[in-house]
């Protein structure tokens, strides 16, 4: 058994932290006497530390399968700050002699970061296969569930990379999962004897409130008056691109003294980057973004989080606002509810999935290929061009063909008529329909209510919630009025953006030298 002692020990020493936070030290236990592990923890309480200690501690490698390339770098970034050389991230920025240096040196690193996508990759697998892996997390354990918010199908293929690799011990980490998700994640990784850490995710520093309004103006009067006399790190989470950089250029004008930026997926990398680094290192004070940002953003004191536009579905709702407070101080959501917004997610639920059309015009195109003895094209961007569908529903409908034994390497040769199969993505299709429906309708409820809001969140995902006594929500009496955030920017000189991406990036040689 692991010495506790020990542990608190070997906190301080990496991490300079005294004591854990609530739920580290049992998960750590259980990873280090070689169990696996479900851990769902509430946002912001240090996930990373459940994986990162254990990749300090034992013999080998630990693998962590992230879902976005911003997250895994900033993480690489913060541990080699902490002395901790021995962590590498493997993703689409690095060309390819980079690559192959660090797959024929993968036993010298003690952490390695990859995306989902990247461990489907043979040459990868081959190179991993050859190393002693001690631990492999799936962080954001959720985006395997088919009922999960962030659901990704590449997600599912994990089952089969960890039998690959032997079965090494598995830790899944999440901030947001029913009871329904978590069996389902448990299912998907077949770990029945898994050790379950489930934690309340109720966070008693962050203030609800929901004011409702007639207009879009009327958002930008609230938003611009709360900010005026407070310049401290905001988030304004918005559900359309275009009414992110329009806002932004908007408060712009209506708070001079504060640097603004927009962030969506839509902008390049490098770009995206860079504002989220700004934003990090308190050179920017408001971000107006989409879902896009936020996952895996460690900042502590990100004070205020505005929906501009509510999300469709609670658990995205409850992972975005824990993006403030996380170093334990007061922070406050402010959700700008009009009922003409409700369109919004409704709209984006029915453009993620293909229609039946879609779906028809699918079927038709494969069986023209297989009568011509064509394979698809192994260049997606082709495929979505000739079935006129977006990436997600082309994401979507290939996993949905793969899951069903129609293989896609160096383009998918579609052997024989399968229209039961397609009937069968039907199904599955209107299955996602039907839940992200009721997800919406969840929400709406929720924006409605007049109970406590605290109370009325927390209820699909845990038992009671932690009263709070001043601060709590707009149902039980605070306002904005109320609400004096306290202000901790601190101006810090920075490197040239051009040597900073470069490190960032790992360009060259600098993941050896450093």
């Amino acid at each position: 058994m692991t010495n506790s002692y020990r542990l608190e020990e070997e906190l301080k020493r990496y991490f300079g932290y005294s004591t854990f936070r609530v739920g580290q030290k049992e998960i750590i236990m259980d990873v280090l006497n070689g169990h696996d592990v479900l851990g769902i923890l509430p946002t912001g309480t240090g996930k990373s530390i459940c994986y990162q200690l254990p990749a300090r501690l034992l013999d080998g490698v630990t693998i962590v399968v992230s879902p976005l390339i911003s997250l895994m770098m900033d993480q690489v970034k913060e541990l080699k700050a902490m002395n901790f050389k021995d962590t590498i991230a493997i993703n689409s920025f690095l060309d390819y002699e980079s690559k192959r240096r660090i797959y024929q040196s993968l036993g010298r690193y003690k952490l390695l970061y990859v995306s989902p996508e990247i461990l489907q990759q043979q040459e990868l697998l081959h190179y991993l296969k050859n190393v002693n892996i001690s631990l492999f997390v799936i962080d954001e354990a959720h985006c395997i569930s088919q009922w999960g918010h962030e659901f990704r199908p590449d997600y599912q293929k994990l089952k089969l990379v960890m039998e690959i690799l032997g079965n090494p011990p598995v830790l899944a980490l999440s901030a947001t999962a029913t009871k329904e998700v978590q069996d389902d994640i448990i299912h998907s990784i077949d770990r029945q004897a898994i050790k379950r850490h489930i934690y309340p995710m109720d966070r008693h520093n962050i203030a609800l409130t929901i004011q409702e309004v007639m207009t879009n103006d009327e958002k930008i009067d609230i938003i611009s008056n709360t900010l005026k006399n407070h310049r401290v790190p905001t988030l304004i989470y918005f559900s359309s691109k275009l009414a992110a950089e329009t806002v932004s250029f908007k408060l712009s004008q209506r708070l001079p003294n504060h640097r603004i930026a927009f962030y969506h997926g839509g902008m390049e990398a490098v770009d995206r980057i860079s504002i989220q680094q700004q934003f990090m290192n308190d050179q920017i004070d408001i971000i107006c973004c989409t879902s896009a940002f936020g996952m895996g953003i460690n900042k502590n004191n990100i004070r205020f989080v505005f929906h501009y536009h509510f999300p469709g579905q609670i658990e995205s709702f409850i992972q975005e606002i824990g993006r403030a407070g996380r170093d334990g101080k007061q922070s406050i959501s402010i959700v700008l509810y009009a009922k003409q917004d409700e369109f919004l997610p409704k709209q984006l639920i029915e453009n993620e999935l293909p229609t039946d059309e879609d779906l028809n015009r699918a079927y038709r195109y494969l069986n023209h290929l297989h009568k011509q003895d064509q394979p698809i094209p192994a260049d997606g961007n082709v495929v979505q061009s000739a079935l006129e569908i977006s990436e997600t529903q082309w994401r979507f409908l290939i996993a949905q063909l793969e899951k069903h034994g129609i293989k896609y390497e160096n383009g998918l040769k579609y052997e024989q008529h399968h229209a039961k199969i397609f009937q069968q993505i039907k199904y599955t299709r209107n299955e996602r329909l039907n839940l992200k429906h009721d997800k919406l309708r969840d929400m709406l409820h929720w924006l409605q209510t007049t109970n406590c809001l605290r109370e009325e969140l927390y209820s699909k995902f845990q038992k009671g919630y932690t009263p709070v006594d001043e601060y709590c929500c707009s149902n039980c009496g605070i306002t904005l009025k109320n609400f004096n955030p306290v202000e901790s920017r601190t101006e810090i000189n920075l490197p040239t953006w051009e040597k900073k991406l470069k490190r960032l990036l790992l360009i060259g040689d600098y993941h050896e030298t450093e």
